[in-house]
């Protein structure tokens, strides 16, 4: 080795212990992570734990009033492809979706589309239709229920009109559209605000020039608006899929999951397992069985997003 070589080895030592550890590459990291980390814990402590936890309880048979924790394996899953119920509740809860996520995108849509005009009075009716989103959910299902009875105030404005009006509660196919349109009026003011903001920043160039082409109305609707709001017709989708498998309030305040078993949908189900009934076990496999229907179909929904929103293909 040549003094040269040796030199420059001993040069490089030395810039080596004299380069600090606090680059600025780790400040900016360690800065990010402590910005991040209360997320992280409360993702870590209220969502990652609580599902461990319902999997861990899926496998016990707990019996509170008796004191028990037994480890019972499979067994809440065998009574789970066995229960004779569960076919008819996951109808409910279908149609329920189904229903909800339909008629609340459409109604949020078509008041988005109606408000977004630029006209006199727009305001107040923005206002007047996302007020129910603000009003306490059950003191909305309460009165409801009150105009829903046989002798309510929705039969006496039918009463006026000479129709004879069921008792929506109470009748099996009533009773589930009811609840339907009870929980679509508390909420498509939310996916309705949404809309509205990505329809005002749709480029109005865009339809000045369809117009000029001779396009109507309904084809500068469906080639230009809806593909241009696709983004946000995808997440309020998501969020009303999510949403309509986790309403419970509604079920329990207006029907109680009757006539039979016709507005018994998954979670008022496990609901009543769990702490009607006091299956605690079974009520977890029924929880765990919901976090998967819940995670299908929101990976449904993102995986078929480059199929029709804009920008993803």
């Amino acid at each position: 080795m040549t003094a040269t070589d040796l030199g420059d080895r001993v040069a490089g030592r030395a810039a080596t212990r004299a380069r600090p550890f606090w680059t600025i590459p780790r400040r900016d990291a360690l800065v990010g992570y402590l910005l991040i980390s209360p997320q992280l814990a409360g993702s870590a402590l209220f969502v990652l734990l609580p599902l461990g936890l319902v999997f861990y309880y899926s496998l016990q048979e707990w019996n509170v009033l008796a004191g028990t924790f037994d480890f019972a394996g499979g067994d809440n899953y065998a009574k789970l492809l066995a229960d004779p119920n569960m076919g008819q509740v996951l109808t409910s809860t279908a149609l329920f979706s189904a229903g909800l996520v339909a008629l609340n995108l459409t109604l949020a849509l078509t008041l988005a589309v109606l408000l977004d005009q630029k006209l006199r009075g727009t305001t107040f009716f923005r206002t007047l239709f996302f007020s129910p989103v603000l009003v306490s959910l059950v003191a909305w299902t309460i009165v409801w229920q009150f105009l829903l009875q046989q002798d309510g105030g929705v039969n006496g404005l039918l009463g006026l009109a000479g129709v004879d009006g069921p008792n929506w509660l109470r009748g099996e196919t009533t009773a589930l559209l009811s609840v339907v349109v009870v929980q679509v009026v508390k909420n498509a003011g939310l996916n309705m605000v949404l809309f509205l903001a990505a329809l005002q920043g749709v480029p109005r160039q865009l339809h000045e020039a369809a117009q000029l082409d001779g396009a109507g109305a309904w084809t500068r609707f469906t080639r230009i608006t809806v593909p241009q709001i696709s983004p946000t017709i995808l997440l309020t989708s998501i969020i009303t899929v999510v949403g309509s498998l986790q309403v419970f309030a509604q079920i329990a305040v207006l029907t109680q999951g009757g006539p039979g078993l016709s507005t018994t949908v998954l979670v008022y189900y496990l609901y009543q397992q769990a702490f009607q009934f006091r299956h605690l076990g079974y009520g977890a496999t029924l929880s765990v069985l919901l976090f998967l229907i819940v995670a299908a179909l929101t990976l449904l929904q993102w995986r078929l997003r480059r199929k029709w929103v804009f920008h993803e293909s």
